[in-house]
C-alpha cells in the first residue's frame, strides 16, 4: 500500500506498450490530474512483450491523443518487470490475453488480486466475462481503431478515478490510525 512517501501506482498493460496502454496511462494520468490526485497517484505501462521496447508511441495513438492535448512524446515502450507486482497498486490488464498473462506471471495471490480488466472499472462492461471487457489492438487497424480504443478506454475513467479515489483515502485512514 501506498504511504505519504510513496504514491499508488498504477500501471496500464498491454502487448508491446506502444498502442493501448501508453493511451490508458496517459488518459488516466490527465483524469487524475483533473481530479487533483496526480501528486498522490504515480501512472505508467509497460508491454507483455519487448517486441517494441525502446520505440515511441504508435503515430496513430499519439495523434488521437493530440486531439484532446495529451502529448506522448516522452513515452519510450518497455517490456514488464516481475517485481513490479509488488511496486504496484493496481495493475490494468487492457484485454483477457494481457490479463491471463499477469495472471499466470503473478507471484502470490496479493499480486493476483491487484490485476483487472481495465474496462471492468466501465459500468457498461463491467457485469460482463472478462472475454467481453478487452479492448482490441488497433495496430493493425486504421484511425478508427485507435478512436474505438480512446472512447474504451475514456468510459472506464470515472470508475477507475474512483477505486483509487477510494484506495488513496483508505491508505490515507489507516496511516492516521496507525499514528
Amino acid at each position: 500500500m501506498n504511504s505519504a512517501s510513496s504514491p499508488y501506482r498504477v500501471i496500464a498493460v498491454c502487448t508491446g506498450n506502444i498502442c493501448r496502454s501508453p493511451m490508458a496511462e496517459l488518459m488516466l494520468a490527465a483524469a487524475l490530474e483533473r481530479e487533483g490526485l496526480d501528486d498522490l497517484v504515480a501512472v505508467d505501462s509497460a508491454g507483455t512483450t519487448g517486441y517494441e521496447a525502446g520505440r515511441p508511441i504508435d503515430p496513430r495513438a499519439a495523434r488521437r491523443l493530440a486531439t484532446t492535448q495529451l502529448g506522448s512524446e516522452q513515452h519510450v515502450a518497455r517490456e514488464w518487470e516481475l517485481d513490479w507486482f509488488h511496486s504496484r497498486d493496481l495493475i490494468l490488464a487492457l484485454d483477457i490475453d494481457h490479463y491471463a498473462w499477469l495472471s499466470q506471471a503473478a507471484p502470490d495471490q496479493e499480486s493476483l488480486d491487484k490485476i483487472r480488466m481495465l474496462r471492468s472499472f466501465d459500468p457498461a462492461t463491467a457485469g460482463l466475462d472478462l472475454l467481453d471487457q478487452g479492448i482490441e489492438d488497433p495496430w493493425y487497424g486504421g484511425h478508427a481503431d485507435f478512436d474505438a480504443v480512446w472512447h474504451q478506454i475514456h468510459a472506464a475513467l470515472p470508475g477507475i478515478v474512483e477505486h483509487i479515489k477510494s484506495a488513496v483515502l483508505r491508505g490515507a485512514e489507516l496511516q492516521r490510525q496507525a499514528r
